[in-house]
């Protein structure tokens, strides 16, 4: 079964149709893929710094500091990745204006 589409992309109704069209046909199917969880990394800070975000983990209401430090990696880790996403699209487009 054909999934090519003109220069449109496939509508979430159009997929679904091909995957239950699909499901039963082995062949239609990529190798699985296997993932490996990673093992938890230790970071280790001053005991000044781990006082800081003590306290503003009790701010912010959270359970526990690692909850919080989470919370904050996850919100710089998107913040850093749409900067970076910005500033390829940046370049893409100035480079295609030579």
């Amino acid at each position: 079964m054909s999934t090519k589409v003109g220069k449109g992309r496939l509508g979430e109704a159009e997929i679904d149709r091909i995957v239950i069209a699909q499901a039963d046909d082995d062949s239609a199917w990529e190798k699985p893929v296997r993932v490996r969880r990673t093992k938890p990394t230790t970071v280790t800070i001053s005991a000044e710094l781990a006082a800081r975000v003590a306290f503003l983990a009790r701010l912010h209401r959270k359970a526990t500091i690692e909850e919080w430090i989470t919370r904050v990696i996850e919100d710089r880790v998107e913040l850093e990745e749409g900067a970076f996403a910005g500033a390829k699209r940046d370049l893409t487009a100035h480079a295609g204006q030579r």
